[in-house]
């Protein structure tokens, strides 16, 4: 039986990306920080605490697993932050950073030499479309996610050789209820604030109009399990049009639209 590992498998996508690797006969170890306190658990899925902010953690868990032949890994944990760059707090954004890209590098650093020396394995990174196409009030969460992606597609091309195959996958809005869970960052005398709060009004109603989560589990299952995995899927948000757009149009046409579709001028 071949093992995967999903973190952030408590709720929403993870939770999702789980059921979707059981269903296709994974033994599948999910993650959260508190794996006593996963409500409705996965029949079949075995709960395992990781706290991708402490390297303790990671170490601990990567001994863990060590005797297990880890097929798959999907990074998936993260938070959503947003506010105004100018007012971003650093222990905000340094959080955010090695909760949703070092924590997970770090993780893959500890899995990979089982998978290289096996000769094969997959790494599937959950980033967001938001990192191909940036949102106002988005700057942390859009760096965040654009760095998975560079280390993925860089190192695509050290692992291949190896049979281990690194990929992105790139959900649009998605209705997880991960709206509620936003972190918010804007002084109360902002003066983005009202910007600020049109932005944040329709990306939520956008989200609570997006893709089920799992919708998305089926791409992960499909990026997991293709002999050639491609270096990008993206899902939702009408991804196959905006990304032939972005390839025909000028960057500030699409940087314009983007800005019009969330109520900016």
């Amino acid at each position: 039986m071949r093992t995967a590992v999903v973190t952030g498998a408590s709720s929403g996508i993870g939770r999702a990306t789980a059921a979707a690797l059981t269903a296709a006969d994974f033994r599948v170890i999910g993650t959260s920080r508190d794996s006593r306190s996963v409500a409705d658990p996965l029949p079949g899925v075995e709960y395992r605490d990781l706290d991708l902010a402490s390297s303790e953690s990671i170490r601990s868990f990567a001994a863990a697993v060590s005797d297990l032949e880890v097929d798959v890994l999907v990074n998936n944990a993260g938070e959503s932050q947003c506010g105004p760059l100018e007012e971003l707090p650093a222990d905000a954004l340094e959080r955010l950073f090695r909760l949703n890209v070092l924590g997970h590098i770090e993780l893959t650093q500890l899995l990979l030499p089982s998978m290289r020396a096996r000769g094969e394995g997959r790494v599937v990174f959950v980033g967001s479309m938001l990192a191909s196409f940036p949102l106002a009030f988005r700057s942390s969460y859009v760096a965040s996610k654009a760095a998975l992606k560079g280390f993925a597609t860089a190192a695509r091309l050290e692992l291949a050789p190896f049979g281990v195959h690194l990929t992105t996958v790139e959900p649009g809005s998605i209705d997880t209820g991960l709206s509620d869970r936003r972190t918010k960052y804007i002084a109360d005398d902002s003066p983005y604030r009202r910007a600020f709060t049109t932005t944040v009004a329709a990306l939520d109603t956008k989200e609570s109009q997006g893709i089920s989560a799992d919708r998305v589990a089926q791409t992960i299952l499909r990026a997991a399990t293709a002999r050639r995995p491609e270096p990008l899927y993206a899902v939702g948000s009408r991804a196959p049009l905006v990304f032939a757009a972005r390839r025909l149009l000028p960057r500030r046409v699409i940087e314009s639209v983007m800005a019009r579709s969330y109520g900016l001028s």
